[in-house]
């Protein structure tokens, strides 16, 4: 495992590296024609105070599916703004022509990065409207490998971002509020556990088996517990595995924590 870097600037080179070592062979974008079916992610990092890195999060509020539960600030694609945002991308002074490895992408793989700057641009749009997020803020540091959703038929694209100098979010209704995970709290073992989570029987779509179990990470925060699990806990994990080496703990040895979801979490409330 690599060594956590002492400052800001250590910390954002080691990540770019990293990141276009694994992703200059492998990125790729397939949405077989349905743009419905993909999303894009900011895995959003910023410093604090005292230049220690963490991890920034919304949490789902009770109007959206899956309430409750850590997210990235992303979405889908909206072709009727994207595609324009994407352009803009191009110009000077934007996230994705400040990008130190954009000469590389542009010269080896061409035809890749309209599709990267598509990506770029439904995240930043998705986190200026979630967080009010500024665009300009944001140091694009490169993309990780796609993620698919198991209860949800999509694919998840997440994308690397530094929070520059914006230390206030605004969140809208979609977004309850903002959480922030110290990078070294990822690297202690005993904030993990298994999560086994049961489905009501109202529950659309709820599996054939009675229960599931996974890793998950818990935060504690304000005398609360957050759990980062699904979707969001695979990409936190294989970050730390690109990154750093790091692999958490097996779970056969992990306390068990249990939870019972419903049609609220699946369907949110509508406002």
């Amino acid at each position: 495992m690599r060594r956590m870097p002492r400052s800001p600037e250590s910390f954002i080179h080691l990540v770019l590296d990293r990141l276009h070592h694994r992703s200059r062979d492998t990125f790729a974008f397939n949405a077989n024609g349905d743009l419905r079916q993909i999303s894009a992610v900011l895995f959003l990092l910023g410093n604090d105070s005292k230049g220690k890195p963490f991890l920034i999060l919304n949490k789902r509020s009770r109007h959206v599916r899956q309430v409750g539960d850590l997210c990235f600030p992303g979405g889908g694609i909206s072709p009727f703004m994207d595609f324009g945002l994407a352009r803009w991308l191009n110009l000077p002074g934007t996230p994705l022509t400040r990008w130190s490895h954009r000469k590389w992408w542009r010269r080896y793989r061409k035809t890749d990065l309209p599709k990267l700057a598509l990506l770029l641009a439904a995240a930043l749009r998705e986190g200026l409207e979630e967080m009010r997020l500024n665009p300009f803020g944001v140091k694009f540091l490169g993309p990780m490998p796609a993620q698919e959703l198991v209860m949800f038929k999509r694919v998840i694209y997440p994308l690397v971002g530094w929070v520059t100098w914006q230390q206030r979010f605004y969140p809208n209704w979609e977004v309850d509020q903002i959480i922030r995970i110290p990078v070294a709290a990822l690297f202690d073992a005993d904030n993990y556990a298994r999560y086994s989570i049961s489905f009501t029987a109202d529950t659309p779509g709820s599996p054939d088996r009675p229960y599931r179990e996974m890793p998950c990470f818990v935060h504690h925060q304000n005398g609360r517990d957050e759990l980062l699990w699904g979707a969001t806990y695979r990409i936190t994990e294989r970050f730390l595995k690109i990154i750093f080496g790091y692999v958490p703990p097996s779970t056969t040895s992990l306390p068990v924590i249990h939870r019972r979801l419903d049609r609220k979490y699946l369907e949110g409330t509508p406002s």
